[in-house]
């Protein structure tokens, strides 16, 4: 009993808010390795300046996604947000942008790692070797999910703490042995190097820092309790990514000052190519020029080569993992045809979707070996992506709420019967221009990322005429039945109530999804009564609610099966259910239930459910009740 109530403890820190930061911060806090070189080649001596402004666009976006996925918990993103706000032709279209954010997360990590790895091999610094080793990259993450090992989370929070520190200690390393201010103002040379165009570009491109930013709209899903531990994960992750973009652009730009090269062309090292500059690896980079010396340098390169490298072929994984995911909520919704969320007959994985889009498309986008040209597809993206974002929460905000408190965050402006999200309109208008500039003023940009747009909407359309389907309506694709039905079970519901019956309901759920590895969803709804506000404090009421999704929790564990608790305050209990059962979209709901005598064969709850449930029902029920 004791080790039972040791896991049981363990299990609660993994949903509290800094394990939550430390898994967004694992997936945005990469790029840092690969941003600062792309950015400060068209930014120079602005880098710190385009930095502060790309982050302030971030903290609005963040607060957007928080906002949207805390009131829709459900894949999908900014899609899914566009989907309850507009309609689904415009929600394949953030969708579709998505992919491409995905693909070039993909791409730009996997092509990373092995300039990272040059400390051991230096022609991985450069092309053809480059291109070789990001290919290898992908193919053995492909292959690794297809067959389905799964990453070990925990390892992944340790190494986004150690990376964090890592960047730490480089910031404040670099303030004591090489931090100019003179030379950083030095550096500065208003509308010549960079040009205001130039300046313009920089800001979308150094939105590529924020790869990953998606992980956001996943953090609901993990967390019991959103509207308590999500807001502060966000600020947390904001401000951790603000504060090293700030300051490691300062502490680079003073070891690799701006120069006037040969030609006469303002250039810094940082955003020069190999072999003598340092595009390719920054951080590597400003390690070599921070004035270390004999074996103490050796074994920093070493340390942050390594460390780079390990964090690059996470996050490339995640992007991977990213790229199924959003292909699977596409085909379930029919946007991409179904044989995309089919599964291996063996390994029951989404093998076709991560052969297509987290291997082709990120092998075709690496093989021109342009690093430039990968940012800037990811800037298109992003942006687009992130603008219908914005505009989905600010419509969301116009519309009735579907559920009965919606989350909002702050600040707002209240105008008439509408309280206007500010940073969703300070966002949206951010993103929309830079989208509007890198369109604008970057051709090879311009045209693959609209072929990219018109390829993907002309297939919707046409794949939509075939099946008879309107392009704004929105259609779930029928579950497969037979003995692959189990299968299809990804996301499955299981209402936590305290008795016996909620144990067979675990149980004969976690059978279901020990089957296909799926996700058990164990909700528990508090009910409140008519006379107490929603938010009111229930603190016995909230201490039962954790300890009955703990036991469910370990219940689902002796299976191998993962679950994700929610916590949800309502006034009635079954229509929480078909509410939660909506917005994530769960094929399945199990009930545990006894059996009564009078009409109401299960309970007012279980029969509410039955008759209203947007998808299956499965009803554990227990002896006839005397």
């Amino acid at each position: 009993m004791p080790r039972r109530r040791r896991q049981t403890h363990s299990l609660e820190r993994v949903l509290g808010t800094p394990a939550l930061f430390a898994t967004a911060y694992g997936n945005v806090g990469s790029s840092i390795y690969y941003a600062l070189g792309v950015t400060a080649a068209i930014a120079l001596g602005l880098t710190p300046l385009v930095f502060v402004i790309s982050g302030l666009i971030f903290a609005c976006t963040a607060a957007s996604y928080a906002e949207g996925t805390v009131n829709f918990p459900e894949a999908g993103g900014s899609s899914s947000f566009a989907r309850h706000a507009f309609n689904e032709l415009v929600s394949f279209v953030a969708a579709w942008a998505q992919m491409l954010n995905y693909i070039i997360t993909v791409a730009i990590s996997a092509f990373f790692v092995p300039h990272y790895l040059s400390i051991f091999w230096e022609p991985l610094r450069t092309n053809p070797w480059d291109i070789v080793g990001g290919i290898v990259v992908v193919v053995v993450l492909v292959g690794i999910n297809i067959v389905g090992i799964k990453e070990a989370a925990a390892l992944n929070v340790v190494l986004a703490v150690v990376d964090f520190a890592t960047q730490v200690m480089l910031v404040s390393l670099g303030f004591f042995l090489v931090f100019d201010a003179k030379l950083l103002k030095a550096n500065v040379h208003w509308g010549v190097a960079p040009t205001w165009s130039e300046f313009a570009l920089a800001i979308p491109v150094a939105m590529i820092a924020y790869t990953g930013i998606e992980t956001v709209s996943n953090l609901a899903e993990e967390a019991r309790d959103p509207r308590r531990t999500i807001p502060g994960s966000i600020r947390l992750v904001a401000t951790a990514v603000f504060a090293i973009y700030f300051t490691l652009p300062l502490i680079a730009l003073s070891a690799l000052p701006v120069y006037k090269d040969s030609a006469g062309n303002y250039v810094t090292l940082l955003g020069q190519p190999p072999p003598q500059g340092f595009e390719n690896d920054p951080v590597l980079g400003i390690v070599e020029n921070l004035g270390l010396h004999g074996a103490f340098l050796s074994a920093a390169k070493i340390y942050v080569g390594v460390l780079a490298a390990t964090i690059l072929f996470i996050a490339t994984n995640a992007g991977v993992i990213g790229a199924s995911r959003i292909t699977y909520s596409m085909s379930s919704h029919r946007q991409l045809p179904e044989r995309f969320r089919r599964l291996h007959p063996k390994f029951k994985t989404p093998w076709l979707s991560l052969l297509v889009f987290a291997g082709f498309f990120s092998i075709l986008f690496m093989l021109p070996g342009n690093v430039d040209f990968i940012g800037r597809m990811y800037a298109f993206g992003a942006m687009l992506s992130f603008t219908i974002a914005h505009a989905a929460v600010i419509q969301m905000r116009r519309k009735p709420p579907p559920i009965e408190v919606p989350y909002r965050v702050r600040p707002n402006l209240k105008l008439g019967r509408v309280s206007w999200p500010l940073f969703a309109i300070v966002g949206g208008i951010g993103t929309g221009l830079a989208w509007i500039v890198v369109v604008a003023q970057d051709a090879p940009t311009r045209y693959a990322g609209l072929a990219w747009l018109a390829a993907g909407v002309v297939f919707y359309a046409v794949y939509r005429r075939r099946l008879g389907i309107p392009m704004r309506e929105t259609v779930l694709a029928p579950l497969q039945f037979g003995p692959a039905v189990a299968l299809e079970y990804r996301a499955i519901l299981v209402p936590i109530v305290s008795g016996h019956e909620a144990h067979e309901a675990i149980d004969l759920a976690a059978r279901l999804a020990a089957e296909r590895g799926s996700t058990i969803v164990a909700l528990r709804v508090i009910v409140v009564p008519m006379e107490l506000p929603l938010e009111a404090e229930m603190a016995a009421e909230e201490a039962e609610a954790d300890q009955l999704l703990d036991e469910a929790r370990l219940a689902a564990y002796a299976y191998g099966v993962r679950t994700v608790d929610r916590v949800v305050r309502a006034r009635n209990a079954g229509r929480a259910i078909v509410d939660e059962a909506q917005r994530r979209q769960a094929e399945i709901v199990v009930l545990g239930a006894p059996r009564l005598h009078h009409r109401a064969i299960f309970g007012k709850t279980v029969d509410y459910v039955l008759k209203n449930a947007p998808c299956r029902v499965m009803v554990a029920a227990g002896k006839r009740a005397a």
